[in-house]
């Protein structure tokens, strides 16, 4: 083939955001091709909402570079590293954050530091960290404990802190409800998304006013964030000290973003409340089997809420003749957590090599 031909159009979401957000020419983007992720329809989620005039999307951030939406601050957090000098960067997880922060700093060729909490991760996500060449130190407690240490060693040593108090990581985070907008043209009427460090809602509500005032998208969404409710600081309004849920990712007793995840809450008119491991369950199966859509657990959160909230009538706050817009962002890949999704089924038989017994095996007639 004679000459360079040119692949890929899309060049990640800092060049496609880029003047709304705070890179100079002198930043060196440190990019995997993160964002751009697809909004999906679901039918099938909004017939089951009771309501005629209703659509609901899917924000589906399992198809990052890593499988989740830490990807899209991640980009942000290591490149500004890069830019100010640091050699390594560090951060405490429960999964999806030690597996983006290794990646990118691989990309950059830079260290990469994870502390987390001991028996409390996925081994999904746990070997993307190890696998990308990271240092893995788990820590007795839980993530707040381990969020604790990684504070006070990056104030006291030359290591670059890349948790979601690294105000970047809101940066990248928030080109997530640009996507929206610029796919549908305006904000949704209601957004609904799992919350566990809180810095995920925090982003999406700053994305959807910084937008809203340049571009005139229409009205602001309500925003309604969902705890697990083993692991529920901002709904009962007091830190948890052992946060238990299935959904891993979300297992956190005080978030880091508490007070600006209230923020969105309120000055949206939304609400944050609390879904049960049941719940959670409940909606992961319904997306695989009825969407087609394949997420970890905790990322069911928001499909979980979204059903709590028909359920309890919350819906009828809207006109019965407006059509409701809603999306529900659905924040890691199923494959994060395999043995969630092996838990939830049974094996299969094995037959013999007979064409009968496997087609009356398999239904057919």
């Amino acid at each position: 083939m004679g000459g360079i031909v040119k692949i890929y159009e899309y060049k990640g979401l800092i060049e496609r955001y880029r003047k709304y957000l705070p890179v100079s020419d002198g930043t060196p983007v440190i990019s995997l091709m993160e964002g751009n992720t697809p909004l999906i329809s679901a039918p099938k989620v909004a017939a089951a909402l009771g309501r005629k005039k209703v659509c609901v999307y899917l924000k589906y951030e399992g198809l990052n570079p890593t499988g989740s939406f830490k990807d899209r601050g991640m980009t942000m957090a290591v490149s500004k590293a890069l830019e100010e000098g640091q050699k390594a960067v560090i951060c405490a997880s429960t999964g999806n954050t030690s597996a983006s922060a290794s990646a990118y700093a691989a990309r950059a060729g830079i260290k990469s530091i994870v502390l987390i909490p001991e028996g409390a991760i996925a081994m999904g996500k746990l070997a993307q960290a190890l696998i990308h060449g990271a240092q893995v130190i788990p820590v007795k407690g839980n993530f707040d404990d381990a969020l604790e240490l990684v504070v006070a060693m990056s104030e006291r040593y030359p290591v670059q802190l890349v948790n979601s108090i690294n105000p970047y990581r809101i940066e990248g985070q928030k080109t997530a409800a640009f996507e929206i907008c610029d796919t549908l043209g305006a904000a949704p009427d209601i957004h609904c998304l799992p919350v566990g460090n809180a810095g995920n809602i925090t982003a999406y509500w700053k994305g959807y006013t910084e937008y809203f005032s340049r571009k005139q998208i229409g009205v602001l969404p309500v925003m309604c964030g969902f705890q697990a409710s083993g692991s529920a600081p901002i709904v009962l309004g007091r830190p948890i000290k052992q946060p238990k849920t299935i959904a891993t990712a979300i297992r956190i007793g005080n978030p880091a973003s508490w007070k600006q995840a209230q923020a969105a809450r309120d000055d949206s008119g939304g609400c944050i409340d609390k879904v049960t491991d049941r719940q959670i369950l409940k909606a992961y199966a319904f997306l695989t089997r009825n969407e087609g859509v394949f997420v970890e657990p905790a990322s069911a959160a928001s499909v979980a809420g979204l059903f709590q909230m028909a359920e309890n009538g919350y819906l009828k706050r809207f006109p019965a003749s407006k059509e409701i817009c809603i999306v529900c962002t659905v924040t890691g890949h199923g494959l994060k957590d395999p043995k969630t999704a092996i838990d939830n089924v049974r094996a299969p038989k094995v037959y013999p090599k007979d064409l009968a017994k496997v087609a009356k095996a398999a239904g057919l007639k």
